[in-house]
């Protein structure tokens, strides 16, 4: 089987999850001993990527700009030579579905539906091309791949056919050293001990809630608040939380490198999350892999991945919140027991089982195409 695999998310300022999504995948298919042969393609875009993506890749000759709009609205142009030889299709971003030629399976993957959710909070141009590009995905895919059941549920709410979605659960990524985090923390300026937010500064991931909630909690813990991630979009109600100035530290390191971030995951004494709504939540398995404490939200895909193995609250409880990192940094009953539950809730995900997952999306979208 050769597969025609989309790589544009490496390429991107931010890739984010996606970027990890990609990357990963793309080696453990080729890492597979009955796996598909992946030829990467992407739009024409400034740069290098932000990883390799272990994939030959071909670069088309039109932009993001021109490409997505015209494959999801008028299902053209098509894929050039050498990937119309391609059996199988894998648009890995839900922003951008191609069209595909006769023989050939489409298979899409739909991250979350953050979009539908919460409008207001993606840039106009980039809201309209996932909405029009979810719509070519349920109205062309012949598999659609999400990393939770959770978000499962959404597409088929927003009319998919469920017999046509397969669930890949996403697994930790990041490298992880063993050395002392010590030296990374004291480059970055993080004193110790603390609670870490590794997140994209936006406001979906609750970071002005999570400001407050400290706040309330910083006459009980010793600790600092670390944001660690880079800025994303509209930060202002978390700027004007931090403005009001209250009791405790917080610090800010910007975007991190894999190394500096997992130092960060490993020095902390708890890491909170709580998002208000997520495709999957990495960021809840890279921390439960290290042996963090996690305090997370109760919305779907959260409560999800972390199962009884995280405190979660309702990302809208200050209180709560606060409770709660509170309990995950003194209760030494508690962490020890978060650990252990953590340590076993990420036993079974891997890189490897989400690649064999997707495999066996590949030929069931590729018997259905050829009969």
């Amino acid at each position: 089987m050769k597969v025609a695999f989309q790589v544009d998310q490496l390429w991107f300022a931010a890739p984010g999850g996606i970027g990890t999504y990609v990357a990963e995948l793309a080696q453990a298919l080729t890492a597979l001993a009955d796996g598909p042969k992946v030829v990467g393609f992407r739009a024409r875009i400034d740069g290098t990527p932000h990883r390799p993506p272990g994939v030959p890749v071909v670069e088309l000759a039109a932009t993001i700009g021109r490409l997505y709009p015209a494959w999801a609205l008028l299902g053209r142009p098509h894929l050039p030579a050498p990937l119309d030889a391609c059996d199988v299709v894998h648009a890995t971003n839900h922003a951008s579905i191609p069209p595909v030629r006769r023989g050939q399976a489409l298979v899409a993957t739909v991250h979350d539906l953050a979009f539908d959710r919460f409008p207001t909070l993606f840039p106009p141009s980039w809201r309209w091309l996932y909405r029009a590009g979810v719509r070519a995905a349920i109205a062309r895919a012949h598999r659609l791949l999400v990393p939770s059941r959770s978000t499962a549920r959404d597409l088929a709410d927003r009319g998919a056919d469920p017999t046509r979605i397969a669930v890949t659960p996403l697994a930790p990524a990041l490298p992880t050293a063993t050395g002392d985090p010590g030296p990374v923390l004291e480059r970055l300026k993080i004193p110790r001990p603390y609670v870490v937010c590794p997140a994209t500064i936006e406001p979906r991931k609750n970071q002005a809630i999570l400001v407050r909630a400290f706040r309330q909690a910083a006459a009980e813990l010793p600790h600092a608040l670390v944001l660690a991630g880079p800025v994303g979009w509209r930060t202002g109600s978390l700027e004007a939380e931090l403005a009001r100035g209250g009791p405790g530290t917080i610090v800010r390191t910007g975007g991190l490198s894999a190394e500096d971030l997992d130092a960060v995951y490993r020095g902390a004494d708890a890491v909170a999350y709580p998002s208000r709504y997520e495709g999957f939540g990495l960021v809840i398995v890279e921390a439960m892999a290290r042996g963090v404490p996690v305090v997370t939200s109760t919305t779907p895909a959260c409560s999800e991945v972390a199962g009884d193995a995280a405190l979660l609250v309702d990302p809208d409880d200050v209180g709560g919140l606060a409770d709660a990192l509170v309990r995950a940094c003194t209760d030494a009953g508690l962490r020890a027991e978060l650990v252990r539950r953590g340590r076993r809730r990420v036993e079974g995900l891997s890189w490897a089982a989400t690649a064999h997952a997707t495999l066996r999306a590949y030929r069931q979208a590729l018997a259905e195409v050829r009969g």
